[in-house]
């Protein structure tokens, strides 16, 4: 295996349950693969809306089946992965836009890294899929922040670069055209929906969609897949 790390691009939403499991898996593995994960936050909405998919709740059968479906998955991967009471609101109706810009605005201003971006995408998730939260109020967004260990001041600055109606247009814009180019990118390589990883490999990409391609991806860099939690004595130092 080769001593440089090959980069992987990790396109998600947090409206996505989905994509709660590949950004959890991704997050675990990158200290096991020889690897630098990148986070690409992005809005789901753009790419189903551009790739012309259609949601599972839009399908019928498709949602009865993603109920069961995530219910296994969330033992699965450990991920405390529940319903909200009214999972078509909080998905077609309220959407993530705001959420993601806040994300983005997170990311912009390199607030500890990625890191920080980790921790607020992973509390944005849990008020949606584990705890039936409404992600669209700036409140809502402010409490993610602070169980991510961001402090208030920075909190402030965040929700007023992710909201145009609080700041100045171009400083909003910044952040606007940053979840857009990274929905744009999502695109580019080929998306049609959330998780999507993509894994740049001797100058080569290579797309993987969903939560259950991991097997594949990691044969396809040279990786070993050692199911939703690897073992530690594999990690990498």
């Amino acid at each position: 295996m080769s001593s440089s790390k090959k980069v992987i691009e990790l396109f998600y939403d947090v409206v996505s349950p989905y994509s709660w499991l590949g950004f959890e898996v991704m997050c675990r593995y990158r200290h096991f693969w020889n690897i630098e994960l990148k986070l690409r936050p992005a809005f789901l909405g753009g790419v189903m809306q551009e790739s012309g998919n259609k949601p599972p709740g839009m399908v019928p059968n498709k949602f009865k089946y993603m109920t069961s479906d995530l219910q296994r998955l969330s033992k699965y991967f450990d991920v405390p992965i529940g319903f909200p009471a009214d999972p078509f609101e909080v998905m077609f109706q309220k959407g993530s836009l705001r959420a993601m810009r806040f994300v983005a605005a997170v990311q912009e201003r390199e607030v500890g890294g990625d890191k920080q971006v980790e921790k607020v995408s992973r509390e944005l998730w849990r008020r949606i899929w584990c705890e039936d939260k409404d992600i669209t109020l700036p409140e809502s967004l402010s409490e993610a922040a602070v169980k991510a260990g961001i402090s208030a001041g920075e909190i402030e600055e965040l929700l007023k670069l992710s909201q145009s109606r609080l700041l100045k247009l171009s400083q909003s814009q910044q952040i606007k055209d940053k979840l857009k180019s990274s929905t744009e990118n999502a695109l580019e390589y080929g998306a049609f929906g959330f998780p999507m990883v993509v894994c740049h490999v001797n100058g080569k990409t290579e797309a993987f969609f969903g939560s259950d391609r991991f097997e594949l991806m990691a044969h396809c860099i040279g990786e070993k897949w050692e199911g939703p939690q690897p073992s530690k004595a594999s990690a990498k130092l």
